[in-house]
């Protein structure tokens, strides 16, 4: 059996122990160490607590002969994968799960925390009310994505609030910070000139959702981008047409003004 286990937010606290059962009776136990950033994981000590060695994966090891050998072990005993998350929200190992099911391999998902379940939570935002995510990605030498743009203009349009998952490296140890994101954003506008991102946009700048040093704050695009929101992972809210519960919500748990609020 071939096993995908959500690992959560922030340290290996946020692993159900249903995985973290899973992941002790496995034979071999892989984690997957590029799709996201996990603060507080101490990979050290998540090997105490399951008891064996954890594999590390890297991005081409998915895409490569590592596959293979994940499999093959998966169909002569138990294999669990640890995934930053829950294991297919955010990212998606989906290929191998299929290729695994091809051979006849049973798989297996024990789902745990990720940013989309989280994310309600903390800022109050009713979760049905989000439209499509899409992530802001570094830009290429000239090249500047406008997706992001795009996505935020059909979101408001149907009056729905956007998630913007923020570009990461983890191999590299680069992550893209709230400031260069919203940078990029105004960049795009200025080419555009929609007057959809503006110094008075809404925006809920949200880092380290899951840890003690959790930072959740809504203003003025002006102000957020001027704030220091320290280490990664950061994310973006910009919101759409505001419940006033949910507008409450911002005020109370995101210290958003309400003169900036509009809703009914």
């Amino acid at each position: 059996m071939l096993v995908f286990i959500g690992l959560g937010l922030n340290s290996e606290k946020d692993m159900s122990l249903e995985g973290l059962e899973a992941a002790k009776n496995a034979d071999k136990v892989y984690i997957d160490t590029y799709t996201s950033f996990m603060p507080g994981l101490s990979l050290a000590r998540l090997e105490e607590i399951i008891g064996k060695k954890i594999i590390k994966l890297k991005r081409k090891d998915i895409e490569s002969p590592k596959a293979n050998e994940i499999l093959e072990a998966a169909s002569a005993g138990d294999v669990a994968l640890l995934v930053p998350g829950d294991p297919f929200v955010a990212t998606t190992h989906m290929q191998l799960r299929l290729e695994a099911e091809r051979r006849g391999i049973k798989t297996r998902v024990i789902h745990a925390s990720s940013i989309f379940s989280a994310i309600p939570g903390e800022t109050g935002l009713f979760s049905y009310k989000f439209g499509r995510a899409v992530t802001v990605t570094f830009p290429h030498g000239e090249h500047i994505s406008e997706t992001p743009y795009d996505v935020v203009k059909e979101n408001l349009e149907r009056g729905l609030h956007t998630l913007l998952l923020l570009d990461i490296d983890v191999e590299s140890g680069r992550f893209m910070t709230i400031n260069e994101a919203l940078e990029i954003l105004l960049q795009i506008e200025s080419r555009r000139r929609e007057k959809l991102i503006r110094e008075d946009t809404l925006v809920v700048g949200l880092a380290r959702l899951g840890s003690v040093d959790a930072i959740v704050k809504a203003d003025a695009l002006a102000n957020i981008v001027k704030l220091n929101f320290g280490g990664p992972p950061h994310s973006i809210v910009i919101p759409g047409k505001l419940h006033f519960v949910e507008a409450e919500a911002l005020v109370t748990l995101a210290e958003a003004p309400r003169t900036i609020l509009n809703y009914k």
